[in-house]
């Protein structure tokens, strides 16, 4: 069965936006950014909530507006042709290889995991991710922490009443003292 996987870069206290809905603090170095790449080799969708999905645009057209480094190039090439799955209720279209979810994320998982395919199910959002999570669907949780304190905003992790163990499976520091933990679910 499909792994569904929660990856977002995170501050070290725990939050993928600040207070201010900034997350400037979170721009990958040359490093980091190739470790991206490698981890979207390993996906065959990717569940997103409109906020990130309208952060992603950028990547649908980066490549005609400005010139891109070889890294980029390599994103582009691996990220616009993935299949993404939008949440939205107040989106009507979407663009590029996304379509918008026509029902909860527990259904999508569950239909995604019938086909066939030996990828990831990829979440990113945190909203999403707790809808995700308090179904008990998510797998692995991925997170790529960074190095600053922004006091507030979006938590990484859902807030519910409901305990999960989880193995460390991997972990990575970067030269840019950014940190990787790869956490799988204990079932």
């Amino acid at each position: 069965m499909r792994s569904v996987t929660y990856s977002m870069n995170v501050s070290l206290d725990g939050y993928i936006v600040g207070p201010d809905g900034g997350f400037d603090w979170s721009g990958p170095d040359e490093e980091v950014f190739r470790f991206w790449i490698d981890e979207i080799r390993d996906v065959d969708v990717h569940l997103m909530g409109r906020r990130l999905y309208e952060t992603m645009l950028y990547w649908e057209t980066a490549d005609q507006e400005r010139s891109l480094d070889d890294a980029e190039l390599e994103w582009t090439a691996l990220w616009n042709p993935l299949p993404k799955v939008v949440f939205s209720t107040t989106l009507s279209a979407v663009q590029g290889h996304a379509r918008l979810a026509s029902g909860g994320v527990a259904e999508e998982i569950e239909r995604l995991r019938a086909e066939p395919g030996e990828g990831d199910i990829a979440i990113g959002g945190a909203t999403l991710a707790a809808e995700a999570a308090e179904s008990g669907l998510i797998d692995e949780y991925r997170a790529v922490i960074y190095p600053v304190l922004v006091g507030g905003g979006i938590p990484f992790f859902p807030r519910h009443e409901r305990r999960v163990d989880l193995e460390l499976v991997e972990t990575r520091t970067f030269t840019s003292n950014v940190v990787y933990l790869r956490y799988r679910v204990k079932r």
